[in-house]
């Protein structure tokens, strides 16, 4: 039996900008993107830390080094500029396998820069 756990996450990433007329995505730095092993195209969860909003989308890439995070299409409505968001990936794994696991976490500051 497959069991869904978190592969990784973007923690608390500013939303830099929303484009309303785009057909749909969030646009994430590419080097975020390679930093928490999130894959251009890759199915996320996005949820708004500042109204609680979820919903799902997949990724395409931004500038390196731009520390862009641009919510597209109808995601632009439920995520304004300034908040706050959690990019969320899973995986499908066994139970063994998900026993074994560790989950890639970034944290970030201010200008979406990653901690160390």
């Amino acid at each position: 039996m497959l069991i869904t756990t978190l592969k990784s996450k973007l923690h608390r990433v500013k939303v830099t900008e929303a484009q309303l007329y785009y057909e749909g995505s969030i646009t994430i730095d590419e080097e975020l993107l390679k930093i928490a092993h999130i894959l251009p195209h890759e199915k996320v969860q996005i949820v708004n830390v500042n109204n609680g909003a979820r919903l799902e989308t997949y990724t395409i890439p931004g500038e390196w080094g731009s520390r862009t995070i641009c919510l597209n299409g109808p995601a632009a409505r439920m995520n304004e500029v300034g908040d706050e968001i959690i990019i969320i990936t899973y995986a499908q794994m066994t139970e063994e396998e998900a026993l074994l696991y560790h989950p890639k976490v970034i944290m970030v500051n201010e200008k979406n820069n990653p901690m160390t």
